[in-house]
């Protein structure tokens, strides 16, 4: 059993800053890393930030320095902290997990979370 759920999300001002946080619960598997992707309306969902169970980071050309991606293990959460945020339009933010029964063996798969909006207008 695997649940996923986003949270945080909502209007800011360009300029502004937001935090989403992604709640990851599973008994089951081991979760080898938990990414940020995003989706704008008629566009492809797109990476955003990824941290691994060793808490390796990696980020997209875009973020431009502006985004951090961190981990909290006493709550299960992982958080996306936005800073210097553009005027866009609304733009769905997604949490996906990535899993195995083992930490270096055997099939691994992905869940992802229902999504959580973020407006910047101009």
């Amino acid at each position: 059993q695997v649940q996923v759920m986003e949270s945080g999300g909502g209007l800011v001002q360009p300029g502004g800053s937001l935090r989403l946080s992604c709640t990851a619960s599973t008994t089951e598997f081991i979760i080898r890393a938990q990414s940020w992707h995003r989706q704008a309306p008629g566009k492809q969902r797109e990476l955003v930030a990824k941290i691994t169970s060793g808490d390796t980071t990696d980020y997209a050309d875009f973020v431009q320095g502006r985004f951090t991606i961190s981990r909290d293990n006493a709550k299960d959460t992982v958080y996306l902290q936005m800073n210097s945020l553009k005027p866009e339009a609304t733009i769905v933010y997604f949490c996906n997990v990535d899993l195995r029964r083992h930490l270096e063996f055997g099939p691994t798969f992905d869940v992802w979370g229902q999504g959580t909006q973020v407006t910047s207008p101009r």
